[in-house]
């Protein structure tokens, strides 16, 4: 997907995070994230938006929870004001990403061909993955992201956060899991993940055969594997030690700017 297609992503599904904010009662569970109510929800994309946009808007060269996150993100809002507040970070964050020059420098988790890029693709898939949890909420069905930008969002989840060091999934004696896409075509729905003592290292074609294989459509692979759906709708075959540690220690965690 192209940068243009990936904000558009980013409108859409923060404003169904509005209206599912609008509608729900600020103290109703959000069963995708344990001990979070949809305060919570609206309050962390609300921030996330903030935080992002300060980022990309300023070509900050550094991440600031550690410096000046409370001036970026302001006091939150009245509870009456918090929807409202919402979809003004969700427009704050979109002119950002809009205006920024592609040749654009700034602080990035991981590395990508570009920092706007970077930040378009990561503010896509976190403002889709919360989308989800507003409709868990709400007890909706999930409503479809696309074969395309799921495959990009494992990319990302595989290559980007579980390509650093301070991924969890790591394991003693050596192991592979597949994740298998069963409707994209041949070389592109397959990757193979090897956890070492240092972390995963991640293939797109087999080098040794498969310990455990989950396979099925990419759209559901895509919400499991950020563990927003059970796996019980997949296809799980061979040892299952490996989607336990995945289940387990895969999760991407938002460090509190209170605790860096």
């Amino acid at each position: 997907m192209n940068i243009g297609d990936q904000i558009n992503v980013l409108r859409t599904e923060g404003e169904r995070i509005a209206v599912a904010g609008g509608e729900l009662a600020l103290n109703a569970s959000v069963p995708t994230c344990p001990g979070w109510n949809v305060k919570d929800l609206l309050t962390h994309i609300g921030t996330v938006h903030r935080w992002a946009a300060a980022i990309v808007g300023e070509a900050l060269p550094y991440d600031p929870r550690k410096q000046e996150f409370q001036h970026i993100v302001g006091p939150l809002p009245h509870d009456d004001l918090l929807v409202d507040w919402v979809r003004e970070g969700l427009l704050r964050l979109a002119a950002a990403l809009e205006a920024a020059p592609s040749g654009l420098q700034c602080w990035q988790m991981f590395p990508s061909e570009s920092s706007r890029r970077f930040w378009v693709r990561r503010q896509a898939h976190e403002t889709t993955i919360h989308r989800v949890d507003a409709e868990q909420a709400r007890g909706d069905e999930i409503s479809p992201v696309g074969p395309e930008f799921a495959a990009d969002g494992i990319d990302e989840l595989l290559l980007g956060f579980h390509g650093r060091p301070s991924s969890r999934v790591r394991a003693l004696r050596p192991s592979v899991l597949h994740i298998h896409a069963s409707d994209l075509p041949p070389g592109r729905g397959d990757w193979y993940i090897h956890p070492t003592d240092t972390g995963p290292l991640v293939t797109f074609s087999e080098v040794e055969t498969p310990h455990c294989v989950i396979e099925g459509p990419v759209e559901l692979l895509y919400l499991a594997l950020w563990n927003r759906l059970p796996f019980d709708d997949l296809l799980v075959r061979g040892d299952p030690a490996l989607l336990h540690l995945w289940r387990n220690y895969s999760a991407v965690r938002w460090v509190d700017p209170v605790d860096v």
